[in-house]
């Protein structure tokens, strides 16, 4: 009679929730050491949030500033016939670059030839100041960044009647320190009331010893025969380039050779260089403060797993495989990466939120850089513990028992 075949035995398999709760077993047993393991990480990635943060609200500022700047604006302006006689924009050609898909904002100056500007008809005809006239649309305030300093711009009704804005320069040359119904100038012989004076607007310097008329005004009083002489135009950025070499053809489609057309503003390559200077910036710190977190796990579990060679060989003993004693370290690991990153990241926010409301910039934290952040402590925390798991599980029960 043969004996019974014994069933064959198996190693107990850990579900999931085994390993979270042995591999927080280290971090309960030993709560000052996990603290400022994870703390050592957490600033580790704080500084990388906070580097990425303050980069990126600083930039934000910078781009603000830059835009207030004009990094989108192009001008378009006639150039010289093939005879060498001045060229003259099609009276459509405002129109016709408004068609232009990615132009967001158009508008244009008019010169008023032969039109001279005084204080007063008692002025003699020589001192002109060298003050020119133009007839100016509605919405060139919005599309040049034109702020005034008195009064108010041109509107349907007023465009149609002798008012005038002046620049800056025009009103410190004529003494104009106030606007009014009685504030009038002489313009081409006619008497205009003076409803606004403007900032100076560097975008468009032009504007600063200037007579702006509206465009009615300036047909009906002045004799302007309709043609722009600039037409502005602010287009998405990302076409600028774009925008800028169907300009010349669209404004004059007959002679595209006699229109100028401005290059891209140097306020858009600035704010390009930035751009890629904060961007390698911001890999290199972040990087390092990656790094300096991962050498923290590598460090703390190396030392777990020398202080704690008498358990590994008792769990050995008992049982378990080296498998499982890989997967306790590993998620020990993981669990202390994950702490210290999410502790990071909140922190991190924090004293991005802090600074950037002291400098008043707006406060910017890219998502990619809080995911990113928690995804690679958690790739550093598992390489970092990869090691003191296999050393662990090499041990055998007699060498970590026979451990003092």
């Amino acid at each position: 009679m043969t004996a019974p075949a014994l069933p064959r035995l198996y190693p107990a398999r850990m579900r999931p929730r085994d390993v979270l709760r042995v591999g927080g077993v280290g971090l309960r047993t030993r709560p000052v050491r996990a603290f400022l393991s994870a703390l050592g990480i957490a600033i580790g990635i704080a500084a990388m949030i906070a580097v990425v943060g303050i980069s990126s609200s600083s930039r934000a500022e910078l781009d603000r500033t830059l835009a207030a700047l004009g990094t989108n604006l192009l001008t378009v302006t006639p150039g010289r016939t093939m005879f060498g006689a001045d060229a003259q924009l099609p009276v459509e050609s405002v129109d016709m670059i408004a068609r232009i898909a990615p132009v967001e904002q158009v508008s244009a100056i008019g010169k008023v030839d032969g039109a001279k500007v005084y204080r007063s008809d008692r002025i003699p005809a020589a001192q002109t100041n060298g003050l020119a006239v133009y007839a100016a649309r509605l919405d060139l305030p919005a599309t040049v960044g034109a702020k005034l300093r008195a009064g108010t711009w041109l509107n349907a009704a007023t465009e149609r009647y002798p008012a005038v804005v002046v620049g800056a320069d025009t009103a410190t040359r004529l003494g104009i320190g106030a606007v009014g119904p009685d504030t009038q100038i002489m313009v081409g012989g006619k008497r205009f009331t003076v409803v606004g004076v403007l900032e100076p607007v560097p975008l468009a310097p032009e504007l600063d010893a200037a007579v702006l008329v509206g465009w009615p005004a300036a047909a009906d009083r002045l004799a302007f025969d309709g043609h722009p002489t600039t037409v502005y135009t602010r287009s998405v950025e990302s076409a600028v380039a774009a925008v800028q070499g169907v300009l010349a053809a669209t404004a004059n489609p007959e002679a595209p050779n006699e229109v100028d057309v401005s290059r891209p503003s140097d306020a858009l390559q600035a704010k390009q260089a930035a751009n890629q200077a904060f961007t390698g910036l911001l890999l290199g710190l972040g990087a390092v403060a990656l790094l300096v977190g991962g050498v923290g796990v590598a460090n703390t579990m190396v030392i777990s797993v020398l202080e704690r060679r008498a358990e590994i060989g008792l769990r050995r003993s008992l049982g378990a495989t080296r498998g499982q004693v890989r997967v306790q370290f590993l998620a020990e690991s993981l669990l202390l990466s994950a702490l210290g990153g999410v502790g990071g990241v909140l922190l991190g926010i924090g004293v991005t939120s802090a600074y950037s409301a002291y400098q008043g910039w707006p406060t910017v934290v890219p998502a990619w850089a809080m995911l990113g952040g928690l995804a690679a402590t958690l790739a550093i925390g598992g390489l970092a513990g990869l090691y003191p798991a296999i050393r662990a599980s090499r041990l055998s029960p007699t060498e970590a028992l026979a451990t003092p």
